[in-house]
């Protein structure tokens, strides 16, 4: 009988006290939101010529993706852009080789890879 008089007061206690006001959540305000909703405001480096090469319609500035074989006869070599003296590049000889054959192709000088195509390096202002 006196645990359960004991447990009344106490939440009597507990009811009759004032309870602590819920502390506001903040959100940023829109005057940020509106100032850093476009990457381009806070990109800085080579991340915002990047970005400024995509805007103008460049979808590949640093030449990454894969070139498609041409010709690639002595008299009419593949070319691949650099903004280098020279450039690594890899040759898949054939579509379902296992590897790739890797060779370093230098300025002025058209190189044969082991499967016969040529390349040449073309220069590409740096982005």
């Amino acid at each position: 009988m006196a645990s359960l008089t004991l447990c009344g007061r106490l939440l009597s206690r507990c009811a009759s006290r004032t309870t602590i006001p819920l502390r506001n959540i903040s959100k940023t305000s829109t005057k940020f939101e509106k100032l850093l909703d476009d990457p381009l405001n806070v990109a800085t480096g080579l991340e915002k010529r990047e970005l400024l090469a995509q805007t103008a319609g460049n979808e590949n500035p640093f030449d990454l993706k894969v070139l498609k074989k041409e010709k690639g006869t002595k008299d009419c070599p593949t070319e691949i852009p650099s903004a280098f003296d020279s450039r690594i590049i890899g040759c898949i000889c054939d579509d379902d080789a296992p590897a790739i054959s890797w060779m370093w192709l230098h300025a002025g000088h058209p190189k044969r890879c082991m499967c016969g195509h040529w390349f040449k390096l073309s220069y590409k202002p740096p982005v």
